[in-house]
């Protein structure tokens, strides 16, 4: 059973308790903000628990060390309800994120920061996606400026959720539930900055200098 007190102590907007230490009062710019699964990793209707179900989409790896070496600073922002829902604890979600940045590493990239939710769609708190909270607090901590910023998703909420935080710009990527979501977007009439194919697409994008933002230093 999870402690839903706890949670809400341990967990402001999601943020990662074990990274606290490394937050300075520094500005960062050329943020990209990413969803993980559906963008980073394969995802699942059965939701991914553990290292085991964990499996890189072809071309993510290379496509994060791409930006990297680009400049970019690249902070994870996840729905993870499984650690309220009780399915696993909090320890092999961690464990999960520690592995992934190992491996992004290992390629050549690095993951600056991760902030998840751990609620349930029915707590409606203001950290789980479509809400701007995980953003807000990225911005927050870090002093991001959100219009020089870009949010990456697979989802209509990604999209709705970078749009709320006024992200510079919003890119959707067709893999994960991506296709449902470009037809999503259409129908409610939210148009993304840009729709790419996969996560190398939309770093291709970003790279070529083909986004256009506001306050960005990018070229």
């Amino acid at each position: 059973m999870v402690d839903q007190e706890h949670l809400s102590k341990q967990f402001i907007y999601g943020m990662q308790p074990s990274r606290q230490k490394e937050r300075f009062c520094v500005t960062l710019e050329k943020v990209i903000f990413l969803d993980r699964d559906g963008v980073i990793n394969y995802d699942s209707p059965d939701y991914i628990k553990n290292w085991e179900e964990y499996r890189f989409l072809p071309g993510s790896l290379a496509a994060l060390a791409a930006l990297t070496a680009a400049g970019h600073v690249l902070i994870l922002i996840t729905n993870q309800s499984i650690i309220g829902r009780g399915m696993v604890p909090l320890a092999v979600l961690e464990d999960m994120h520690r592995r992934m940045r190992r491996a992004v590493a290992e390629a050549g990239g690095r993951i600056f920061d991760i902030f998840y939710c751990p609620h349930r769609p029915d707590e409606a708190c203001e950290c789980r996606k479509p809400a701007p909270g995980m953003i807000l607090q990225a911005t927050s901590r870090h002093q991001i400026e959100p219009a020089a910023a870009i949010m990456i998703g697979d989802n209509t909420k990604d999209i709705v959720c970078g749009r709320s935080a006024g992200c510079g710009a919003t890119i959707l990527v067709r893999t994960g539930s991506g296709l449902k979501a470009e037809k999503e977007l259409a129908e409610k009439g939210i148009q993304p900055t840009a729709v790419a194919d996969d996560l190398t697409d939309a770093a291709e994008m970003i790279l070529s200098g083909r986004m256009a933002l506001k306050g960005s230093t990018t070229s």
